[in-house]
């Protein structure tokens, strides 16, 4: 199964949340934040404009992002939790 995202809306794998912290201790799952940022897994065609013409996203399959804490919504793909963002909720491209 996989899904096609329509217009404007982005797929995303999240990263794994961290299982410690940078020091080395070990988190429980209580404390653990939800991830901030992922893999853009499939893009939709693109938002439509007034006159008709499509604007083509800004990310293609790949790219690793950053979204919002709360943006989107989580659907489950092949037992894997996704999430689905329209492009304005991305807040950036992680380069390098």
């Amino acid at each position: 199964m996989s899904v096609q995202p329509l217009e404007d809306r982005i797929v995303i794998k999240p990263a794994d949340a961290e299982t410690r912290t940078e020091s080395g201790i070990y988190l429980p799952e209580t404390a653990k934040e939800k991830p901030m940022q992922g893999k853009v897994v499939s893009v939709g065609p693109g938002r439509r404009l007034d006159n008709g013409e499509r604007v083509k996203p800004a990310v293609k399959k790949g790219d690793i992002v950053v979204y919002g804490k709360y943006a989107g919504t989580e659907i489950e793909i092949k037992n894997t939790t996704h999430i689905i963002v329209r492009e304005s909720e991305l807040l950036g491209v992680i380069e390098g």
